[in-house]
């Protein structure tokens, strides 16, 4: 995505000062960071930056909608440029991956929440956490595994029991997670 953040922020009656240029580079670069991983990538480039200077021009640029941030579990949180397409978040409990899908998927959720409750959802901080599609595959195959033929004993023919037991466990994970793998991802961050 191209910006031309100089004009944004002379309009808005600002400047692009180079600590500006910096943050919008590194949260533009990474999709979704922390200020702390947008000061790690501004570092590669840039040591004079300190994370107050991140913390204090990422709330400027949030104020001015250059920047959006959501909270993607405890700590601090994560910002992605404002010019992304509204999106939800869908965060792997097991692999810290980030899924942006479309909030279309949660209007039924925001409809019943409000007409029950009168409580309108602000789904561009909503993130949904549980089990990307391939951590889902990876423990359903490690439970196929430590249910094979050696944990049943020599020479037993796996029962219908044993195939009933690994399918829910694998559909009861999924249906607690993020998906079964329907939905492909648009953006990952964290370790991918």
């Amino acid at each position: 995505m191209t910006t031309d953040w100089k004009r944004e922020l002379r309009d808005k009656g600002y400047r692009l000062t180079p600590q500006r240029q910096l943050v919008l580079e590194a949260v533009t670069n990474l999709g979704h960071a922390t200020p702390d991983e947008i000061l790690t990538e501004i570092h590669k480039t840039a040591s004079g930056i300190n994370i107050s200077t991140v913390y204090r021009t990422l709330e400027l640029l949030e104020h001015l909608e250059l920047v959006k941030h959501t909270h993607l579990g405890h700590g601090a949180p994560t910002y992605h440029p404002a010019g992304h397409s509204n999106h939800l978040h869908l965060v792997c409990r097991d692999c810290g991956g980030v899924t942006e899908v479309e909030p279309g998927l949660a209007a039924p959720l925001a409809a019943t929440v409000e007409s029950r409750h009168g409580f309108d959802i602000d789904l561009q901080h909503f993130a949904i956490f549980g089990r990307c599609g391939d951590c889902v595959r990876a423990r359903a195959a490690e439970s196929a595994a430590e249910d094979g033929p050696e944990a049943r004993g020599h020479g037993e023919e796996p029962g219908p029991t044993d195939g009933d037991r690994t399918g829910a466990g694998a559909g009861s994970r999924a249906g607690n997670g993020v998906g079964n793998g329907t939905t492909s991802p648009s953006t990952s961050a964290r370790g991918t």
